[in-house]
């Protein structure tokens, strides 16, 4: 036998055997499914795996690393479910290979068809025409309200796009990269996933501004263990008292993202050394749903018995969630060393729709039937998609008011809040409540102060 063929198929064996441990990986992953669901991920993985067999990657491993990858993220980043990770295994099959959309209904059923079909027409959002740019992303937005695990689905893509993004050609870096930033990243931070906006944000500063990524990188590694000595000593006196106290808690240090050190360098116009919250606390309770919020306050008072908050450092996003469904009590206190230290306290729930947002939040509402702000955020982008004197590039520019701009919060009369845009006015406001009240407005009566409408 030729030697050159004895090692081909040797390699190729090998290849194989990565292959179906990188499958056995995911199966771990996903913890929660039946006999049913696993028969049908396995047969996903096997038709994904017999499509893609001829392709490869930019890098030049098999292609199927990727689905493989991508519904990897979508179940143990995303915590998203056996469907989810169905369709991320076929994502590329009906656009990439001989796979129809009929074939697909065929093997999976009409769900699975219907995830594939909005996954295929989402195209890569930017291109050289600026309306064109609009309208793609309009249909990609426009999946929120038809499934939203079509847009969870193609942000998980989009994340192992970019982590991988080391083998493209710098040109295709810089412009994948910009676009991330510009919209893949604020969406994921709107639709709560906390951890994946943050990956999408560095990674995408790694590639556009290299050069002071790598700089505030070679910091963060070289100030490390001075940082882990401090934190354990903060920590200590409090995790003595609570665990004292009887909670069950998680305590964890988290390292502001390079991406948001870079942001605040710049909007505070400091260096890297003047960035006082490089890290935060983060305390989480294993605790009853009816008792959160007691019992986050009461381990607030416990953290500031033994360090002194800062009162306009304060913020409380449990009585008052953010539109995004976030939740936390978060203080700022001064350790004995003269350093603030912001800490974060949640509860496990908290934590969890914090970390994998929207998917974690319909998971909780399926079992409290409850709607919170980000149902409202969905509702509201509905309704965009559905006016009819709304071109794609308006459409645009409203979303990413949605997306980008901080929240205000404004009482009615009767008590409900409405969450807002900084920068709303009155007629927003007006319209918020319903459109015959915006369409009818000519003032409002603010703090007691009348005020027109101008």
């Amino acid at each position: 036998m030729n030697p050159t063929t004895s090692d081909s198929k040797e390699s190729l064996e090998q290849e194989r055997k990565e292959i179906l441990n990188a499958f056995r990986g995911l199966m771990r992953a996903l913890k929660n499914r039946d006999k049913e669901e696993t028969k049908q991920i396995r047969k996903a993985f096997d038709v994904a795996l017999d499509a893609h067999k001829e392709m490869r990657r930019k890098s030049g491993e098999p292609y199927i690393y990727h689905p493989i990858a991508v519904a990897r993220i979508c179940a143990d980043e995303m915590g998203l479910g056996p469907t989810s990770v169905i369709c991320a295994l076929l994502h590329d099959t009906v656009e990439d290979t001989h796979i129809t959309l009929n074939d697909i209904e065929d093997l999976f059923g009409v769900k699975v068809r219907l995830i594939i079909d909005g996954l295929t027409k989402i195209p890569d959002v930017f291109d050289e025409n600026a309306s064109i740019q609009a309208e793609n992303f309009r249909k990609m937005i426009l999946t929120i309200s038809e499934d939203f695990r079509v847009v969870l689905i193609k942000i998980a893509d989009r994340l192992h796009n970019m982590r991988t993004l080391g083998s493209m050609r710098a040109d295709k870096q810089l412009k994948i990269a910009s676009e991330t930033k510009f919209l893949y990243a604020p969406l994921a931070h709107r639709l709560g996933l906390y951890s994946v906006k943050t990956e999408l944000e560095d990674l995408s500063m790694k590639y556009c501004e290299s050069e002071a990524y790598v700089d505030i990188e070679t910091k963060l590694e070289k100030t490390k263990e001075v940082r882990a000595r401090f934190i354990r000593r903060f920590i200590a006196p409090v995790k003595e008292a609570l665990i004292h106290e009887g909670y069950v808690i998680n305590i964890k240090a988290r390292t502001k993202s390079i991406s948001s050190i870079w942001k605040k360098m710049n909007s505070k116009n400091i260096p890297f050394e003047e960035v006082f919250d490089i890290f935060a606390i983060r305390i989480i309770i294993d605790t009853p749903t009816e008792l959160e919020k007691s019992d986050c306050w009461r381990i607030y008072s416990i953290v500031t018995d033994f360090y002194q908050p800062s009162p306009e450092r304060l913020r409380d996003w449990i009585s008052t969630p953010r539109a995004n469904g976030y939740e936390s009590l978060h203080t700022t206190v001064m350790s004995p060393q003269g350093k603030w230290v912001e800490v974060q306290i949640r509860s496990e729930r908290m934590d969890e729709i914090a970390e994998k947002g929207l998917a974690a939040h319909f998971r909780y509402k399926e079992s409290t039937g409850e709607d919170n702000n980000l149902d409202r955020w969905i509702s509201e982008i509905r309704d965009l998609l559905d006016s009819p004197d709304s071109d794609a590039i308006d459409f645009v520019n409203d979303f990413k008011l949605n997306l980008f701009n901080e929240e205000i919060y404004v009482f009615t009369p009767k008590g409900e809040l409405r969450v807002l845009p900084t920068g709303s006015t009155i007629l927003d406001f007006a319209y918020d409540i319903h459109t015959d009240i915006g369409g009818s407005c000519i003032g409002a009566k603010v703090n007691n102060r009348y005020a027109l409408v101008l």
